[in-house]
């Protein structure tokens, strides 16, 4: 097996390995902080970063509707939470409700199309083309449909991530050893039994690889949404604060969506670092 075909693997403790959306350990996994210079470290790297933009910005004098300073956008972030805070949950319901479907669906047709061959020959080609169709091309013909509703949106999203999670979580359930198989087969193993017990606790690291993927493409396409219409959501406000050129607001709204981006590449790390560790 070559290497871009391996399994990603979920250990608890990594020798190294190259990053990739494939090998989420490689960012999460090591001996983590062991002194206090390490601390140090870290918070000068960040304090260098932060500080040096806000000195850059300042000394070059950079128009605050082109890029503003980084103490104006925590400020923004403070006094605006308030009013951004209900947003941030109605994109959140559209995420959670879009992505529940869109997995439960993928995972359903990937354990489907991998137990009837015949059964992928019909479905692979609109499987296909919803990977390369950009939903947000079908949000505005949602949208005149269903309303500026949750509805588009949420159906949007299920659109989105659905095809990732199946295509992974059927990546899984293909790369397992024929020879545990046999061995389940010769000590009488009907054909879902060996699926409960042996493809699918296999294909537990690409199943969350797919969630994980999944739920970001989740994300994104909730956000794009929302700013194609509708009165609601973080997409809105983004779509509202640049129109008013309202940048620290703007950016303000951007790190609350890369913050939230984050909390989904560690949710589903820990995940699969609790339910696929024997992995390692």
């Amino acid at each position: 097996m070559s290497e871009t075909d391996a399994i990603p693997e979920f250990k608890a403790k990594s020798a190294g390995g190259d990053v990739g959306i494939t090998n989420m350990s490689a960012l999460t996994s090591g001996a983590g902080i062991k002194s206090l210079g390490e601390v140090l470290a870290i918070v000068l790297v960040a304090v260098f970063i932060i500080g040096g933009t806000e000195l850059l910005v300042a000394v070059f004098e950079v128009p605050q509707y082109v890029l503003p300073r980084p103490s104006e956008i925590a400020i923004a972030l403070v006094t605006e939470f308030p009013l951004i805070a209900p947003h941030l949950g109605h994109t959140l319901v559209e995420l959670l409700a879009g992505f529940a479907i869109g997995a439960s669906v993928g995972l359903v047709l990937a354990a489907v199309i991998t137990q009837f061959p015949f059964v992928e020959k019909i479905v692979t080609p609109y499987i296909l083309l919803l990977v390369t169709t950009p939903m947000l091309a079908l949000v505005p013909l949602l949208i005149l449909r269903f309303g500026f509703g949750y509805e588009p949106r949420i159906i949007a999203v299920a659109l989105a991530s659905g095809p990732m999670v199946m295509i992974n979580a059927a990546t899984g359930f293909r790369r397992v050893d024929s020879g545990k198989i046999a061995l389940a087969r010769s000590y009488g193993a009907s054909t879902l039994q060996i699926f409960w017990k042996v493809r699918a606790p296999m294909a537990l690291p690409m199943i969350f690889v797919g969630l994980m993927v999944g739920s970001i493409f989740g994300l994104l396409t909730a956000v794009g949404a929302e700013m194609v219409g509708g009165g609601f959501g973080l997409g809105n406000r983004l779509t509202s604060y640049s129109s008013m050129i309202q940048m620290p607001q703007f950016f303000a709204v951007v790190l609350i969506l890369s913050l939230l981006g984050i909390l989904i590449y560690v949710l589903f790390f820990q995940l699969g670092k609790k339910f696929a560790s024997w992995e390692a």
